[in-house]
């Protein structure tokens, strides 16, 4: 077992065990909880059915109610849980902070048929004058009655007038009009750019596909919304957030204007949400270059700059993920690398140099491989004590990548409804073995791994309980297959919870403060409507957060 794992007991033994006491000059506190059903997630998965918390801290937690009422002064609210479940403050351990909140303010085309999308920016060309782009994001052929990609003559013949430019929901393909496409200048002599392709129609010219990189051209001719629109973007995503449980998460990359917009918006108490962000920064390092150190706890731990969001390749229903052998449904492709063996190590290694944490996307058995071989030959050149770098997604490995990844302690950062999403297609692309390889939690957690857990909203819903169901059943949302998508590649629900809190934390380098219920972390919880230990299984996915607390404060609901 992988010795950083192994660190991830040891610390929260040392740190802070369930307490059925508190020290004497704790003082009084600010809210007591009481007749709760409160799983701490603490090291052996206690059980509590109180707490205290005094400003932003837990102060006890623990069965001993006669003991918290020494914790009471005049000024102390007492909250009755009634019996309802609490968990820690859920970590969203892999979203697009401001994505997801413009996805909602954004016209609704999200896993719409594609009638439904044609109407939809009909109906946009009708209310914007012309010439302005008509964007959305969240579409995706393979839910259509008809799995193929769509052309630039659909979208020409609903808004001739406009631009059109509509993000595949996994951010990586958008279906554009020739109108969008005469703007980026994208012809038929167009060449592919490295890590990216134009998709092209019988005669050569480009259909209105574009993937990865190839996307570029069309994306910089979007007008950049204005740090106003930013700022109601990312609020739209806290509020999202904190209705679902959600206390912390870790936005899958943004730019160095975003985080000077973000510490702004923290500094001014205009956020809550506890927000790890990663920098994308590919060949751009501005951020570096201008002297700026990782960061853990701006703002009361609100904010934390620590780490470098990097790409190898792109997505498996783009067929842009990048593989060792050609696709199975697409012969001679085997997807698109972004980078060179020497390319990706130079980044890899000016990243060490400056002391962030890494995060890969790697979707592809190829991507995988190089990422882990680069990782290895920048850590054993300067290796650090403490890396915790990360793969994201981690979706197709080769088989000896897993033992590779656990041993190098590299985390395998998973979003399992991505499994219920792309089972649809994922056999068809990689072929019956190979599908084997896939989505395989199991793979990582039998060999001592752990899998932070999130939903890479907006690409899927944000609500994490679609991702706990998913973990402990591999079936979607209508409940197929009836036995789950290799059932044996299951969580069990301890690991899915401990993969949406504890693991999470420890991925951003806090599982010091938060990711379980225990004195002296942030008073980070959340009230369910039912016991998703105990319930029913299929009743997983309907799961309410009833009451937030972040810091100690509500900030969504609370209990009836």
């Amino acid at each position: 077992m992988n010795k950083a794992f192994l660190g991830i007991c040891s610390i929260a033994a040392v740190a802070s065990v369930l307490s059925t006491s508190c020290s004497p000059d704790a003082g009084k506190a600010d809210t007591i909880f009481i007749n709760g059903n409160i799983y701490t997630v603490d090291r052996n998965f206690s059980k509590a059915s109180v707490l205290a918390v005094q400003k932003d801290k837990i102060l006890y937690v623990g069965t001993d109610a006669e003991a918290v009422q020494k914790l009471k002064s005049a000024q102390t609210r007492v909250i009755d849980l009634k019996g309802k479940t609490v968990v820690p403050g859920l970590v969203e351990s892999h979203l697009h902070y401001m994505d997801l909140g413009e996805s909602l303010l954004a016209i609704d085309i999200y896993e719409k048929q594609k009638a439904d999308i044609l109407e939809a920016v009909a109906k946009e060309a009708k209310r914007l004058p012309p010439g302005e782009w008509i964007v959305g994001s969240g579409w995706s052929h393979e839910v259509w009655d008809v799995a193929q990609w769509p052309s630039r003559e659909d979208l020409d013949a609903v808004a001739p007038d406009h631009p059109v430019c509509l993000f595949r929901k996994d951010g990586h393909s958008v279906w554009v009009n020739s109108q969008a496409l005469a703007i980026a200048g994208i012809t038929a002599s167009t060449p592919d750019p490295q890590g990216g392709e134009i998709i092209r129609n019988q005669a050569g010219e480009p259909s209105g596909i574009l993937t990865d990189t190839a996307m570029d051209g069309v994306s910089e001719k979007l007008s950049a919304p204005s740090d106003e629109k930013k700022l109601s973007f990312y609020q739209r995503a806290d509020r999202e957030a904190l209705s679902f449980g959600i206390t912390s998460l870790m936005d899958a990359g943004t730019s160095y204007e975003n985080i000077k917009l973000l510490k702004d918006a923290y500094s001014k108490g205009l956020l809550q949400v506890r927000a790890y962000e990663l920098l994308s920064i590919g060949e751009d390092i501005a951020y570096l270059a201008d002297g700026n150190q990782p960061t853990l706890d701006l703002y009361d731990g609100k904010l934390a700059v620590n780490a470098v969001k990097l790409y190898t390749d792109g997505s498996l229903g783009s067929r842009s993920a990048w593989f060792l052998e050609e696709y199975a449904d697409r012969k001679g492709h085997s997807g698109n690398p972004r980078y060179t063996d020497e390319e990706f190590y130079a980044l890899v290694k000016r990243v060490r140099e400056e002391g962030f944490q890494i995060a890969t996307h790697a979707i592809g058995d190829a991507a995988v491989k190089q990422t882990i071989d680069i990782y290895e030959r920048v850590l054993k050149e300067n290796p650090p004590a403490d890396h915790r770098y990360r793969i994201e997604h981690f979706q197709h490995v080769h088989p000896a990548d897993f033992d590779r990844l656990v041993q190098d302690g590299i985390l395998a950062s998973m979003q399992t409804v991505h499994a219920t999403s792309d089972m649809v297609f994922a056999e068809a692309r990689v072929g019956a073995v190979r599908v084997l390889n896939a989505y395989a939690w199991r793979e990582v957690l039998d060999r001592g791994g752990i899998i932070p857990n999130g939903s890479d909203a907006p690409v899927e819903y944000v609500n994490p309980w679609h991702g706990f169901y998913a973990a402990v059943t591999r079936r979607n949302l209508q409940g197929e297959p009836a036995g789950g998508w290799y059932p044996h590649l299951c969580m069990t629900r301890e690991e899915a919870l401990k993969s949406f809190t504890i693991w999470g934390a420890y991925a951003m380098f806090g599982e010091k403060v938060k990711g379980s219920i225990e004195v002296g972390k942030y008073a980070d919880f959340v009230a369910l409507d039912r016991d998703i230990m105990t319930c029913d299984t299929e009743d997983l996915k309907d799961t309410k957060a009833l009451m937030t607390v972040l810091g100690g404060k509500i900030v969504a609901g609370g209990v009836e």
